[in-house]
């Protein structure tokens, strides 16, 4: 069985809890995981991946493979990442991944700086059981 790709997220963030709610509906596969940013699971995370010290954004986490290390995305990247793993119709999101990364870190930051203000930003979500990470 292959591990499962991580989400980290912050928790207090009621945008980002409904992103979360709109990954775990369209995820055909359900094998993504969940933890928030300030769990025991991300400052693992963090500890493999330094660069990642302070970040406030969404983050991506691809488990290493027989050939592949661990990998991490974050901010428009993680978002480019996740329209591949729901597939279907959401890949056409993958399209954002032809415009320059700075472009698109900057309309994500935007987003991000709003997300408090953001419809259904009140409302913070905890994934079931089966879709958090194991010690999170």
């Amino acid at each position: 069985m292959n591990p499962a790709p991580l989400l980290l997220y912050d928790g207090t963030c009621g945008f980002c809890s409904a992103t979360v709610r709109f990954i775990l509906r369209h995820d055909r596969r359900g094998t993504v995981r969940f933890a928030t940013l300030d769990s025991r699971v991300a400052a693992r995370v963090i500890g493999r991946h330094p660069q990642l010290a302070g970040v406030d954004s969404v983050v991506w986490v691809e488990p290493a493979g027989p050939d592949s290390p661990e990998t991490v995305a974050v901010r428009s990247a993680a978002v480019v990442r996740i329209a591949r793993y729901l597939g279907g119709p959401w890949q056409v999101a993958r399209v954002a991944a032809l415009l320059p990364r700075a472009w698109r870190d900057r309309a994500y930051d935007w987003v991000a700086r709003h997300r408090h203000r953001l419809p259904g930003a009140d409302q913070c979500y905890v994934p079931p059981p089966e879709a958090r990470a194991p010690d999170s």
